[in-house]
């Protein structure tokens, strides 16, 4: 038998959050400022709506995840710019994963020791050395070196925040303008969320970024274990 509850919240908070999102996607588009991003001020309304009113998360997050599941055929859609420019990575692909290796390798030792020197925390700074990465390998990463994989999940969003609203700005600002290059730093620095940001750009921006979202977090999860024990070496 159906259970009528169940649907009614699904179609109540589903309802919510998309009406929510479309709401400020429309604002964005109308004003055209890239600082309203619709996913940030979504989060900032849905949380305060959570609290205000009492909602149970769990119960939200349940009646959601069919939004929730559709992330799943949003990251296979990237594959379509990736695949229309594939020729032309095929002839850049060394230069491409040499550059990228030696970005993800400073990012993460940036973070991680940046974060020992200021407060000296092992575990903290495992965990915000994987917020360039997407959530699901960056968590794995997280707890299998013993980091705290919420504050890694947090750290990510808020790379793909900011990515998302000033990451073209600030290329363009240093006389970054290439599409290429900027579709690699995206995705290298703000995994989806600013993937799927700069695709509303250029197939180029879109197909580049994807391809550094995938051999960025690729590339993470073989070198970082070794690295964050390097790295770890330096204070113990």
């Amino acid at each position: 038998m159906i259970n009528l509850s169940i649907i009614t919240d699904i179609v109540i908070y589903s309802g919510i959050t998309l009406t929510v999102y479309q709401g400020f996607a429309w604002l964005q588009n109308k004003t055209g400022k890239i600082w309203l991003n619709p996913m940030l001020l979504s989060i900032f309304v849905l949380i305060f709506m959570i609290i205000s009113l009492e909602v149970d998360y769990q119960q939200y997050r349940l009646s959601t995840n069919i939004l929730s599941n559709l992330l799943e055929p949003a990251v296979v859609a990237l594959g379509f710019p990736l695949y229309q420019h594939l020729s032309s990575m095929k002839s850049q692909w060394k230069k491409i994963v040499y550059f990228l290796t030696i970005a993800i390798s400073l990012l993460i030792s940036i973070s991680y020791l940046s974060t020992m020197i200021l407060i000296n925390s092992p575990s903290i700074a495992v965990s915000l050395s994987f917020k360039s990465i997407t959530i699901p390998v960056g968590i794995a990463l997280t707890e299998q070196l013993n980091g705290n994989s919420a504050i890694t999940a947090f750290a990510i969003i808020l790379a793909g925040l900011f990515g998302a609203i000033f990451g073209i700005k600030w290329l363009t600002f240093i006389k970054v303008t290439c599409p290429k290059a900027q579709g690699l730093a995206i995705g290298t620095a703000s995994h989806a969320l600013g993937t799927a940001t700069v695709s509303q750009l250029s197939y180029q921006h879109a197909a580049y970024s994807s391809l550094a979202l995938i051999i960025s977090a690729t590339i993470t999860a073989i070198i970082s274990p070794s690295l964050i024990q390097q790295l770890d070496s330096l204070f113990f």
